[in-house]
């Protein structure tokens, strides 16, 4: 990137970083008042409880680090008695940093199918074709 562009994306996002989220809790949701979201599962699926997974000390203060930012910020709540229980893996990121995600490969299974298909990475990289800049962006 040109020294003259790198200066122009910077100045535009430093006018307009008021409206990225910088923190868990400048994240704001959609209240359920507009629109609630519900899970497409297979009834005849049982649900799955995943045995849990054990981390060295320095991961279990990662883990619940990030789960009292998303408790803090209510993204997330506790529950006692789940029906679906999937655990916490941690995927490392640039610069000794962890990314906490979780694995819903059971749950995923259980879903119904979706009979659309997802559109192909070649054709998206090919809409790019012709683009000056190309920007991509990562949750906190």
């Amino acid at each position: 990137m040109k020294e003259e562009v790198r200066e122009q994306v910077i100045n535009c996002l430093l006018k307009n970083k008021d409206i990225f989220a910088w923190t868990p809790q400048d994240l704001e949701g959609i209240g359920p008042g507009v629109i609630i979201h519900h899970l497409n599962l297979d009834p005849t699926i049982r649900p799955v409880k995943q045995k849990k997974r054990h981390f060295r000390p320095e991961k279990d203060k990662i883990i619940q680090g990030e789960v009292n930012k998303l408790l803090t910020a209510g993204h997330i709540r506790e529950i006692q008695f789940p029906e679906w229980l999937s655990n916490v893996v941690l995927v490392p990121k640039p610069g000794e940093k962890w990314r906490m995600c979780i694995d819903f490969r059971d749950l995923n299974n259980a879903c119904l199918k979706d009979y659309y298909p997802l559109p192909r990475i070649d054709q998206l990289v090919d809409s790019t074709s012709g683009c000056e800049l190309l920007s991509m962006m990562d949750a906190l």
